[in-house]
C-alpha cells in the first residue's frame, strides 16, 4: 500500500484507487492528484493506491476480493484480508473519503454509499454524478460499509480513458467540496438515490443482460438470463445497478428502487 500526504492540518481527508488490480483507473487518477495538490493545501490529504502487487499483475486481486473483505484481520491468512485491516486502520478519523472504481458495467458513472452522514450527502452531491446507489441493506464487508463518510466512486467503463478524466474531475469536485483544495468554489447538485434491494444471480452458460444502469424494468420483461437462470421481473418499479454480463463472476448486477432525491447540502 502507498499512502502520498499532501496539505496540512488536524481534519483530514483521503482517496483510494486500486482496490482492485483490474481497474487501473484509480492508481493513475492518485498519482495525477499527486502531482496536482500543493503542500499547502488547507486540509491533510491522503492519497492511497491500495493493493500494487494486484496492479502489477493486472489482476483484481492476489488471494481474495479486497472490496469483499472488510474490516478484514491483521493476523489473517491472505494478503488481502491483513491489507483490508491496515487500510481500514489508516482512514479512521478521516473526514470524508473517496474509493475509487471502474467496471464492465454500463455509463453512467455513479456514486455507492452505505450510511448518509452530512459528509457523505456532501461527497455525494458534488461528484458528477445524477445517481447514488444505498447499498446498506447489501453488503457489509465493503470499504464503504465499514468507514466512516466513505463513498465509492464508479467513474466509468473499466480501460477507458473516460473514466480516468471523470474520475480525476471528480475528485477534485470531492476536495473542494471538503475545503480541501480551495482553487475554486465548490458545485453541488441534487442526486437521486437508488436503494438496493438484492443481487440478482448468474450461473453457467453465455450470459445476457438487456437493460442499462437505471434503466426502468418494466414489469413481466427478462433483465438478464444464462444457462442457469432467467430474471422476469416481478415488480415495476426496479432499476439495476452494476448490470453487466461479464463484470461479475457470480451476479448480474443488483436490483433497485428509486428512494429519494438528496439535496445539496445547507
Amino acid at each position: 500500500m502507498k499512502v502520498i500526504e499532501r496539505g496540512h492540518g488536524t481534519e483530514r481527508v483521503a482517496i483510494v484507487g486500486g482496490i482492485h488490480g483490474d481497474e487501473p483507473a484509480g492508481e493513475r487518477i492518485v498519482n495525477r492528484l499527486a502531482d496536482r495538490i500543493d503542500d499547502d493545501a488547507e486540509k491533510t490529504i491522503q492519497l492511497i493506491i491500495a493493493n500494487e502487487p494486484a496492479l502489477k499483475r493486472g489482476e483484481r486481486y492476489t488471494s481474495v476480493d479486497l472490496n469483499r473483505s472488510f474490516p478484514g484481520d491483521l493476523e489473517g491468512e491472505t494478503y488481502e484480508t491483513v491489507l483490508a485491516a491496515r487500510l481500514k486502520r489508516l482512514l479512521e478519523g478521516c473526514d470524508a473519503v473517496l474509493a475509487l472504481h471502474t467496471s464492465r458495467s454500463a455509463p453512467p458513472p455513479f456514486a455507492v454509499y452505505s450510511s448518509l452522514t452530512e459528509s457523505v450527502r456532501r461527497t455525494v452531491t458534488a461528484l458528477p454524478v445524477e445517481y447514488a446507489l444505498d447499498s446498506g441493506t447489501l453488503r457489509d464487508t465493503t470499504l464503504d460499509s465499514v468507514v466512516p463518510h466513505a463513498v465509492s466512486f464508479e467513474t466509468g467503463r473499466q480501460g477507458s480513458e473516460e473514466a480516468v478524466e471523470v474520475g480525476f474531475e471528480g475528485a477534485l469536485s470531492f476536495l473542494r467540496a471538503h475545503g480541501a483544495v480551495t482553487d475554486m468554489d465548490p458545485s453541488f447538485t441534487e442526486t437521486t438515490v437508488v436503494e438496493g434491494q438484492r443481487e440478482v444471480p448468474k450461473g453457467d452458460g453465455t450470459p445476457h443482460v438487456y437493460y442499462n444502469n437505471f434503466e426502468p424494468l418494466p414489469k413481466g420483461a427478462i433483465f438478464a438470463e444464462d444457462d442457469t437462470y432467467t430474471h422476469r421481473v416481478e415488480h415495476d418499479d426496479l432499476v439495476p445497478v452494476l448490470a453487466s454480463e461479464h463484470g461479475y463472476e457470480n451476479l448480474f448486477g443488483v436490483y433497485a428502487t428509486v428512494k429519494q432525491t438528496l439535496d445539496p447540502p445547507s
